[in-house]
């Protein structure tokens, strides 16, 4: 193994407190600057306008950015607000969609794990690393928006190992979800970590992860007690 693409929301953070801040920090936010929206839209009634426009429009499954501005957009429209709103709108959201939230173990194993080989973000989600205060960690981001596929697809992990440098086999794609992660990576040809932090049961029917840790702790202490028993050169 020579470099890990890790995924981020449920694998760094957990996505759950994200997702709450943001409809508080969108309600408030319509409150203010359109409450002909906030009382059209409150956030039960936001949050079914966004899995509609998620359900109609699946070619955009792997940019989670146009949905939500699309989510918006007919929002203020419907409400018959200024569609100048838009993206101001958006930004509040954006803000709240990177204030984040790390397990307690996440930030100590990033850095250990990226002391030990290259690591990229690999996501479909739509956190900015530089906003989120990490990116020191990571050789790069790659996400579902800018690449054009989401995973599980191959083309997202193979495209990850080449600007990595590394051939399919010498990478290993650490997630949390046993589809789009550990699935995913195993069919495009990678090694895969299983992050199982609610002791789930494994389930897949044809595929197993190459390794399972409850944290990214268990994959650091890992990684080093492999380089301790490796040879030296």
């Amino acid at each position: 193994m020579r470099a890990i693409t890790l995924d981020l929301d449920d694998t760094v953070w957990p996505f759950a407190p994200i997702g709450a801040r943001i409809e508080r920090v969108l309600d408030d936010w319509m409150r203010e600057h359109s409450p002909a929206t906030a009382r059209m839209y409150p956030p039960e009634a936001m949050r079914a306008l966004r899995e509609r426009v998620w359900r109609e429009h699946p070619q955009l499954a792997h940019d989670l950015s146009a949905l939500r501005r699309m989510t918006l957009e007919i929002a203020l429209r419907d409400s018959g607000a200024d569609l100048a709103l838009l993206e101001p709108a958006y930004e509040a959201f954006y803000a709240a969609r990177n204030q984040v939230e790390h397990y307690p173990d996440s930030l100590e194993a990033l850095a250990r794990i990226a002391a030990r080989v290259p690591v990229a973000a690999l996501s479909n989600g739509n956190a900015d690393l530089e906003r989120v205060g990490i990116a020191r960690y990571f050789a790069f981001q790659l996400g579902a928006r800018e690449h054009g596929k989401a995973k599980p697809s191959p083309c997202i992990f193979h495209a990850a190992c080449a600007r990595l440098e590394c051939a399919h086999g010498e990478v290993l794609h650490v997630g949390d979800h046993i589809e789009m992660d550990v699935a995913g990576a195993a069919r495009a040809g990678l090694r895969s970590c299983w992050i199982n932090r609610d002791g789930r049961a494994w389930d897949h029917p044809e595929l197993r992860p190459d390794l399972e840790f409850d944290s990214l702790a268990g994959l650091a202490d890992w990684l080093d007690a492999h380089a301790a028993a490796r040879p030296p050169r």
